[in-house]
């Protein structure tokens, strides 16, 4: 059954534009997904170091297996930045996992001694257990459960926006004009917006009813990692308050109507991820509540931490629309390192 479009896949034609550079690409480890991984001490470490509440290094856990599952928000995804083209490390180039992606700035903050990252862009629950397949340039990447070990003591997992069809819906907020749709008021998507209307339609929110659907999925996924690592601690990671109630045109070309609408959409779908995480035994951490003001997609290049499209300068990037930056990937892994520093 062929997947939605989301983000990702609508970013495939910058992909493109990018392509002399990933012809040169690393690929993956001889060793292949499963290989283990340690944290990187290299050019990175300075930035990630801006991660780390202070004196937070004194009280971490000590952690030798740490593995992490999700989607682009747990990818951070990019398709090219500073630090050269997206990780291969574990996944394949189209999954467009950062180089400096939350999960690679906690494992070097613990100094786990194993590290996997399994996130891949587009990712629902059911890549956790089968491969995932078509992505942007034909790539697959394995099962993301085939990471997880017996020996594995930290699981962060970061999922369910796609399970819920909110990065596809999102695209139908966008309009291309700085008006409402004058010629229709049924919700003609993209590229002229009205994703309230068109998911409203008929007095049904197709979406809640999506989000409330995928709760039990999140369940036997969290309950699934207990049966394969039985010492784990698992971190359930909702999804961070960078997404706008407005619309602040042509920046993030939407009605403030439309936005109002998603915007309420990722604050009901991070109450099921919690309420997920509380049924399947994983510990909820808020990247949504450790979200300063002034961080959303309608902020200034410098401030934000998430991107809409063009080049990035935090750190410099070009990045996949309204997704994680740097400088948000920094912000998630130091709500993660605070809560485990509890």
């Amino acid at each position: 059954m062929p997947r939605r479009p989301d983000l990702l896949t609508s970013a495939a034609a910058v992909l493109a534009v990018t392509g002399s550079l990933l012809l040169v690409a690393p690929t993956a480890t001889a060793d292949g997904p499963g290989a283990e991984q340690r944290p990187v001490t290299t050019h990175r470490a300075a930035a990630q170091a801006e991660a780390l509440p202070r004196g937070v290094t004194r009280r971490l856990p000590k952690v030798r297996e740490y593995v992490a599952l999700g989607d682009s928000w747990t990818a951070d995804v990019v398709l090219v930045s500073q630090h050269g083209v997206p990780d291969t490390t574990h996944a394949p180039i189209d999954c467009a996992q950062s180089q400096q992606n939350y999960p690679k700035i906690v494992a070097e903050a613990l100094g786990a001694k194993v590290f996997r990252d399994a996130s891949c862009g587009s990712a629902t629950t059911d890549d956790f257990r089968n491969p995932q397949s078509g992505l942007p340039l034909g790539g697959t990447n394995p099962p993301q459960f085939d990471r997880l070990t017996r020996r594995t003591r930290l699981v962060t997992v970061g999922i369910g926006g796609n399970d819920a069809g909110i990065a596809s819906s999102g695209l139908d907020c966008l309009n291309v004009l700085p008006v409402a749709n004058p010629i229709s008021d049924s919700g003609a998507g993209l590229p002229f917006g009205g994703c309230k209307a068109k998911y409203t339609a008929g007095g049904t929110d197709q979406l809640a009813e999506q989000i409330k659907a995928s709760e039990k999925k999140l369940v036997r996924a969290f309950r699934a990692i207990h049966r394969i690592s039985p010492r784990a601690r698992i971190l359930a990671i909702d999804y961070m308050d960078v997404i706008p109630d407005h619309g602040c045109y042509p920046r993030v070309p939407a009605s403030d109507e439309d936005m109002a609408y998603i915007a309420a959409k990722f604050r009901q779908l991070n109450r099921m991820v919690r309420r997920a995480a509380r049924r399947g035994g994983a510990e909820f951490v808020s990247t949504y509540r450790a979200t300063p003001e002034g961080k959303d997609l309608c902020a200034g290049p410098t401030e934000r931490w998430a991107e809409v499209y063009g080049a990035s300068v935090n750190d410099l990037a070009v990045g996949v629309p309204a997704h994680p930056n740097a400088a948000g990937a920094r912000g998630q892994a130091a709500a993660v390192l605070a809560h485990l520093q509890r």
